[in-house]
């Protein structure tokens, strides 16, 4: 717990003092990290393509918008027969199976696969597949890579999820729209050698529509029905459109999350506003986006707490997680004024940093 006080006083002091130059690059800035990756795996190559002569114009996905719609207007319906008609025990089972999705989502897809913040044994690298496959949102594969792709271009024409346009944009309108040429180039950019070795993720990306019916579809929906005789509507309306709703939500919000979360430019902490009592806004968003191999970086405004960080620890006391990677405050220090003093970029002077951290002897890590 001091460890994270005396990082977010670093953090903040550092922020506000360059004016938040690195969560908002400019063209020409001394510590521009537009194109400069933490991992190697996030690094992008300009091939053969001219991407200035290609659109960046998005245009509607309208199956897509369609698709949402429905699955918004649904899924009122289900919250009405979660009071009126659903048994206790397909509420206790919705719950369920959105919890394993999420974690599929931020412990597998984006803290272990995306940024590869620590190592997972085979056992738990399918149990989080299986997980991810229950969200129902393309294979792992093809979440990285856009992933990958958000922060490379973090900010710019080439971020689908490009935060400056606000919330609704970033979480939700950009999900209505296809890929620009340009962003789809840039995609393709997008280095994704690491996961092609990995058989795991290779197989779910092969089998992703055979285990999206399986698991996402045919067993989740059977069970209310087989096991303690609930409704067809209550199965359908509940685990159907209900879960999907709440975990597409719960996965858009990785992305969407620094904005939702994160400070603005110029402003104070904490905000004079209500809404301090509903959202807890820090740096922590934009520090994910300086260094996002932190397992430590909670999705949801958080850092070193909430269920996903927990799991992580508890999967490593397991045996099941090893290799964390974390930044320690001295280590953040150290990389900002080697920053500062070379015009180096942050990014480079963290990795040159993290070759001499030395965690203490006491270090959860150590134990």
């Amino acid at each position: 717990m001091l460890d994270a006080i005396v990082l977010i006083d670093t953090l903040s002091l550092w922020i506000k003092s360059y004016t938040f130059s690195l969560c908002y690059p400019a063209d020409g800035d001394r510590f521009n990290t537009r194109r400069h990756s933490m991992a190697a795996t996030m690094t992008t190559t300009k091939q053969h393509t001219d991407f200035s002569k290609l659109s960046k114009t998005r245009e509607s996905d309208w199956p897509a918008v369609l698709f949402f719609i429905h699955i918004h207007l649904l899924s009122i319906y289900a919250v009405w027969l979660v009071f009126t008609e659903a048994k206790l025990l397909t509420i206790l089972f919705l719950l369920v199976l959105t919890l394993f999705a999420t974690l599929g989502a931020t412990i597998g897809a984006h803290r272990l696969w995306a940024h590869n913040t620590y190592k997972a044994s085979s056992e738990l690298r399918i149990f989080l597949m299986l997980c991810q496959t229950l969200v129902g949102q393309g294979s792992i594969y093809n979440w990285v890579q856009q992933h990958r792709l958000h922060h490379a271009q973090f900010k710019t024409d080439g971020d689908p999820y490009n935060p400056r346009h606000g919330i609704l944009y970033a979480h939700f309108l950009t999900r209505l729209r296809k890929l620009s040429d340009y962003q789809l180039a840039l995609k393709d950019t997008i280095d994704m050698s690491d996961l092609e070795k990995d058989s795991i993720v290779m197989f779910q990306k092969r089998f992703y529509w055979i285990l999206y019916a399986l698991l996402f579809i045919l067993l989740p929906l059977n069970a209310p029905l087989e096991y303690w005789n609930d409704s067809v509507l209550s199965a359908i309306f509940l685990i159907g459109f209900l879960r999907y709703c709440l975990v597409l939500h719960a996965s858009w919000l990785i992305e969407s999350g620094v904005e939702l979360w994160g400070l603005k430019e110029g402003e104070k902490f904490p905000p004079d506003s209500n809404l301090v009592f509903v959202l807890n806004r820090t740096f922590w968003p934009h520090y994910h986006y300086i260094y996002s191999n932190d397992y430590k970086s909670g999705e949801y405004g958080t850092y070193d707490s909430g269920c996903s960080t927990t799991f992580i620890k508890v999967f490593t006391a397991l045996g099941l997680a090893t290799k964390l990677s974390t930044l320690e405050p001295r280590t953040l220090q150290i990389a900002m004024a080697e920053s500062a003093k070379t015009n180096k970029p942050i990014s480079d002077c963290i990795e040159e940093a993290l070759k001499n951290q030395t965690l203490r002897d006491e270090h959860f890590l150590k134990q």
